[in-house]
């Protein structure tokens, strides 16, 4: 005989609720990339996720706060993925077996950030409003803080693991290597460039910081940056 399982009706509520806060945040996130923030309407967002003004209100006080919340989302991500590289990477013995060309491990986990062109024109559009937002720019610089702190420790790991001399802490590898991949991203998007273009650009960038920042020892083939 099988059993039926009730499910209580407060828990459907509240299950239906965050799927639809769920469809409004991914529809924002597309809306506010395309448009901006300011160009952006209520009536857009709705239209996109296939909700109406009500169910829009029901679930954000203001456009403002559901970008604040979108900007959250999209900081846990990152950090969240970054921390899964760093995890599978170390359980795959990859650490452990990386040659002195230890950048193509740092780039896995650099790649997190490694958007396509919806992604960074988002991200540009919450650096742009973090300056002018308290609360937002410090939720953006503590996003910053985590990512570098992820990064920082897979740069560690790998020096330990091939007794290689970083000419820099580590923390400031990451914070080298996190500028280098910003930036270029953001250029490359500006161009034009396909997103595989913008990988291998970046990965150019990359190789040459960690020429500088890297002592090869003299046994060991230093790593290309072709």
């Amino acid at each position: 005989m099988t059993e039926t399982v009730e499910v209580p009706a407060g828990a459907m509520t509240s299950r239906r609720r965050e799927a639809t806060r769920q469809k409004l945040l991914d529809a924002a996130a597309q809306v506010f990339a395309e448009e901006g923030l300011d160009a952006a309407s209520v009536e857009a967002i709705c239209e996109r996720a296939g909700f109406t003004r009500g169910a829009f209100y029901s679930n954000f006080d203001s456009k403002d706060a559901l970008f604040l919340e979108l900007a959250g989302r999209v900081a846990r991500s990152r950090v969240d993925s970054a921390r899964e590289r760093v995890a599978l990477l170390e359980s795959e013995g990859d650490l452990r077996e990386v040659t002195v060309d230890a950048l193509s491990i740092v780039q896995q986990v650099l790649d997190v950030s490694g958007d396509d062109r919806l992604a960074i024109l988002l991200m540009s559009e919450i650096r742009i409003h973090a300056l002018r937002d308290p609360q937002l720019g410090a939720a953006y610089l503590a996003q910053n803080e985590d990512i570098r702190t992820s990064v920082a420790q897979v740069v560690h790991d790998i020096a330990a693991a091939k007794s290689l001399r970083l000419r820099l802490p580590a923390d400031e590898v990451a914070r080298l290597m996190l500028t280098v991949w910003e930036g270029e991203s953001v250029r490359g998007t500006m161009a034009g460039l396909d997103y595989e273009t913008v990988c291998r650009r970046t990965s150019e960038e990359l190789a040459r910081v960690a020429q500088l920042v890297i002592e090869v020892p003299a046994d060991q083939p230093r790593a290309s940056s072709e």
